[in-house]
């Protein structure tokens, strides 16, 4: 057993120095069509972003900060939040609009509450009333809170049959994410309102949460819905390697930790098993790490190239993702903004058809990709 171990350990190695596990391999950068145009910079870590049907661009700090950006170039601090409380990763995180927004002005987000010296993932839903927020309900609170300031998750996504998806991390409890009577390191679906779905996989099942809707996830900031398929895909950031792009499922457990394909961060070997049944494998996987965060299915006509395409903003490495789909398969991958050498945080397809990205700074911006046929 030491002399496998020893050498799982060494064939890892060997994959963080050469990407050997990158599955499937990435292209060098190709794209030299566009040009990137800084919309909004100065911005206090920013980590999502959300576009109003007037123009105007809702944008979240992680200080607890809530912008709303008109297209006007006029910046307003939205009033009316919960209590926020900023620690480590965690703060104002997603914000999504309802899809009756148009009629009910009605904004979903993502935050972290404390209680008791602890700290949790919650969401609340509000009235936006152009730079002020009303009849605030929190429709969430992910349990247990825990003193770790590490693995929020936090992304929000309305699926097709109006049921609301929360992404969450496992708050770097990684025996938690198998463990099914907490929320920790799991994908939850509610309905809009909080109450639950009738259909939801474990709503009467002892010893499991009834808003899970999957587990065995590490820390999802990434959730987007296929316009052309119908279906969700996410990813995850995995530890020392290991991060992994999947297809949404009701009821699956993804595996961490029980099978992964990364090292813990000092390098021990956290399982050495990369596949067991009734686990999901994904459909790519990161080594090294990418540390992918913000996630958009592109559908724009800026770009017609890359209508159907999977972008993903990359923290660490520092870079654009494009994932190249035929069907559910993934043909190939490209490095995008390599030179901008930006930590990545979000990425959205904007309503006028070009790519919007958040860079992770002290001195944000909100980047725009424009075809270069615009000039």
């Amino acid at each position: 057993m030491f002399i496998y171990r020893t050498l799982l350990h060494l064939l890892f190695s060997f994959c963080f120095l050469t990407a050997c596990a990158a599955k499937p391999p990435e292209t060098a950068p190709v794209s030299k069509d566009f040009r990137i145009v800084t919309v909004l910079d100065n911005l206090d870590f920013p980590w999502s972003l959300a576009f109003l049907p007037d123009g105007d661009v809702l944008i979240t700090e992680r200080n607890g900060n809530m912008l709303r950006y008109g297209k006007d170039g006029e910046l307003h601090l939205v009033s009316g939040l919960p209590d926020i409380h900023p620690t480590g990763q965690g703060g104002l995180l997603d914000v999504i609009l309802d899809p009756d927004f148009p009629t009910n002005r009605t904004i979903y987000f993502s935050f972290v509450a404390k209680d008791n010296g602890d700290y949790g993932t919650e969401v609340a839903r509000a009235v936006l009333d152009h730079s002020s927020l009303k009849n605030l309900q929190v429709i969430f609170r992910a349990v247990p809170k825990t003193s770790s300031g590490i693995h929020f998750g936090s992304r929000l996504l309305f699926a097709p049959d109006g049921t609301l998806i929360i992404s969450l991390g496992e708050k770097g409890r990684m025996r938690e994410a198998q463990n099914t009577s907490n929320h920790l390191g799991s994908i939850i679906r509610i309905n809009p309102d909080g109450s639950l779905p009738h259909d939801n996989p474990y709503i009467n099942r002892n010893g499991y949460q009834p808003q899970l809707y999957t587990y065995g996830n590490r820390n999802v900031q990434g959730i987007a819905l296929h316009p052309e398929t119908g279906k969700i895909w996410f990813h995850e950031h995995g530890p020392k390697g290991g991060d992994e792009l999947n297809i949404l499922k009701s009821g699956a457990n993804y595996g961490w930790p029980a099978i992964t394909y990364g090292l813990d961060y000092s390098g021990a070997i956290i399982s050495e098993k990369t596949a067991l049944p009734g686990m999901e494998q994904p459909s790519a996987y990161w080594v090294p790490s990418i540390a992918p965060s913000g996630m958009t299915i592109y559908d724009g006509n800026a770009f017609p190239d890359w209508k159907g395409n999977i972008f993903i903003g990359a923290l660490v490495q520092r870079h654009l993702r494009r994932v190249i789909l035929q069907g559910e398969q993934i043909i190939d991958q490209e490095i995008l903004l390599k030179d901008l050498k930006e930590r990545i945080r979000d990425v959205r397809t904007g309503p006028d058809g070009y790519l919007y990205l958040l860079t992770d700074s002290r001195n944000g911006k909100l980047l725009r990709l424009e075809p270069l046929s615009t000039q």
